[in-house]
């Protein structure tokens, strides 16, 4: 593992892309919290609101592999992203006027709109790190990315909440809005070279065979299944915290303890993200940590199942958060490691999409059997995560089974296009 100080051209860019990323996320995770906000304002209805809140996110899972493909081939990925990000930020802004005034039905296309563009807040962006930072600094960059996820977990409801206690839910979302055009035009000053006939098709209309592309390699291609599959399953003990961490509050008798605990985790995760890019552990093998992490996040939270003071469950959301840090910056780093060019960023959204549809499967599940009570809710947690690396681990079976061997004979890796495109050895 490589150690030595970044190039000096490494950090500038890396900076520049957070530039885009940060506030790109912070809209994305703190409109959630102004959408239902809103509509509790201005229709005294939580309904809309939750339903406000699927139309946004919904999407993400439609529109992934349409978006990313497109991204793929167009010529002008600065423009196109760009493009994405102030349509997604003129339709936040657009919605805090309309709510309300306007027929329901209108709203939720408008909102449902915008979300068609998430998949470019989250996976979209961070497929674009492989052009910005050199090969052998790619883990240390994905870590850092993936903090911008926890900060804008952590921050983005806060803000949102913040601003529409100081001036109002419309005017919050407003400004969220505003931070997603600005996140645009900072997009457009990002060093991405445009595609040319020599390094690849450019389109803005993917043909048919090209959707099915990107799902393609997540069933045949050995270590993407493994880690896209695995992470998603994990993901529907991740989605079910929030259901979980309120049947905790009531338990102890601590109101505060359903936000506290998901900031908990949040802020574990973090710290883990944090640490991994200090020192990742491996920057060949991203998959096991994904499978490792997986089965260290379950631990601590099989233990909470025990109920012990509602001060040692705080500490052990924490460590269960900080194993989803590493888990999270090597589930990017796997995605770079393993897609082919042609539909990397198509993996990424396809991914993202996959994890946040599994999340809200989860957050369902949980619903329906919360009658079981917390500890019955935790154990269940806690075993998607041992099933989801076991999951991980028999999809990962066969890889050198599956003409590896011939491939070391050859002195290349295992995925034939890996070296060439990404530079790892």
């Amino acid at each position: 593992m490589t150690t030595n100080a970044a190039p000096v051209t490494t950090t500038p860019r890396l900076i520049h892309y957070l530039g885009v990323a940060v506030p790109a996320r912070l809209v994305g995770e703190g409109a959630r919290i102004g959408l239902v906000l809103l509509a509790l304002e201005r229709t005294h209805s939580a309904g809309l609101g939750g339903a406000l809140v699927a139309a946004l996110t919904i999407p993400h899972v439609v529109a992934a592999p349409v978006l990313g493909a497109m991204a793929d081939r167009v010529r002008r990925r600065r423009l196109f992203h760009a493009l994405c990000l102030f349509a997604y930020g003129l339709g936040l802004a657009v919605t805090a006027v309309v709510v309300g005034r306007v027929p329901d039905g209108f709203t939720l296309a408008l909102v449902a709109a915008a979300g068609c563009c998430a998949p470019l807040v989250t996976g979209g962006l961070t497929s674009l790190l492989g052009e910005l930072v050199p090969a052998d600094r790619l883990s240390r960059a994905f870590s850092i990315d993936s903090t911008s996820y926890n900060l804008a977990g952590i921050c983005g409801p806060a803000l949102a909440a913040a601003l529409s206690a100081a001036a109002g839910p419309a005017i919050a979302l407003t400004a969220l809005g505003a931070a997603g055009a600005v996140a645009g035009l900072v997009m457009l000053t990002l060093p991405l070279e445009p595609r040319t006939e020599a390094s690849g098709h450019y389109s803005t209309r993917p043909r048919r065979a090209d959707l099915a592309t990107g799902l393609l390699q997540l069933i045949r291609n050995p270590p993407l299944r493994a880690v896209t599959w695995s992470s998603s399953a994990g993901q529907i003990g991740v989605g079910a915290l929030p259901v979980l961490t309120a049947l905790l509050a009531q338990q102890y008798g601590a109101g505060w303890a359903a936000g506290g605990l998901m900031t908990a985790f949040a802020a574990g995760a973090l710290a883990g993200s944090l640490i991994y890019a200090i020192r990742p552990w491996t920057d060949t093998h991203p998959e096991r940590v994904v499978l490792g992490c997986l089965a260290a996040t379950g631990l601590p939270l099989a233990l909470a199942a025990a109920q012990p003071a509602l001060g040692v469950t705080t500490v052990l959301f924490v460590l269960a958060g900080a194993c989803t840090g590493p888990l999270f910056s090597a589930l990017l780093a796997a995605r770079e490691r393993y897609a082919p060019t042609e539909v990397r960023t198509q993996i990424f959204t396809l991914g993202a999409g996959l994890k946040s549809t599994a999340a809200a499967g989860g957050a369902a599940a949980a619903g329906a059997v919360s009658g079981a009570g917390s500890g019955a809710l935790l154990l269940g947690i806690a075993a998607c995560q041992l099933l989801a690396t076991l999951l991980g681990a028999a999809l990962l079976t066969g890889r050198r089974a599956a003409g590896a061997e011939r491939a070391d004979r050859a002195g290349e890796t295992a995925v034939p296009d890996e070296a060439s495109r990404t530079g790892h050895t």
